[in-house]
């Protein structure tokens, strides 16, 4: 799977001999909020959600990662030493490498893992701001509407196996304001409601 993403041998050698796979099945915790960053992921296949979590248990939704990517803020708790900032959860069975967090900055040697991070940065950097934006300046129903596209892109798939109650968490409001958005998405003809499935149309 390196060899898709990396084409430099000596670099592809270091990520092999030092990083270990791991199959994570749907819905399992691959990095908990607060924990110690051991290890960045980088996805080879399947996609992880990244949330936000506070201190209530609260959560919203950031952004995927999908095959040959890996999360910016992992990397910038492993520059900083610190903590996980985010939750992330295997949308699908996924199957990762884990990259040691202690060799992250040593393979900054290699000019095509620099480029990569800063690539990855860059990319996510643009995803957070149009996460803002969607909050700040976007009503309700397009924020919902924008947050069933990622999944079901992330998912490959337009019927989402998923209750009002996790998407009003991960979008921070009452479920009862989800139900009435998505009735009203349904009459649109932009949904198909059944029970704890939505199929976009």
């Amino acid at each position: 799977m390196t060899n898709s993403i990396f084409h430099d041998p000596k670099l592809i050698e270091e990520i092999n001999k030092n990083s270990r796979k791991k199959t994570f099945l749907k819905d399992e915790i691959v990095v908990s909020s607060g924990s110690e960053i051991i290890f960045v992921p980088l996805v080879i296949s399947g996609s992880i959600r990244i949330v936000r979590q506070d201190l209530d248990g609260r959560e919203v939704f950031l952004y995927h990662l999908n095959s040959g990517q890996t999360c910016a803020m992992s990397l910038n708790c492993c520059s900083v030493k610190g903590n996980s900032m985010i939750k992330a959860i295997s949308e699908t069975e996924s199957e990762i490498l884990q990259l040691p967090a202690n060799l992250i900055e040593e393979w900054f040697k290699y000019p095509e893992w620099r480029a990569f991070i800063n690539n990855t940065y860059a990319t996510r950097f643009t995803e957070l701001l149009q996460v803002i934006d969607m909050i700040a300046f976007n009503n309700m129903d397009k924020q919902l509407l924008n947050y069933l596209s990622k999944r079901a892109e992330a998912l490959n798939s337009k019927a989402l196996l998923i209750t009002h109650q996790q998407i009003a968490d991960e979008l921070h409001t009452q479920r009862e304001v989800i139900s009435r958005l998505l009735r009203t998405m349904e009459q649109k003809e932009l949904v198909k409601l059944g029970r704890n499935i939505i199929e976009l149309i």
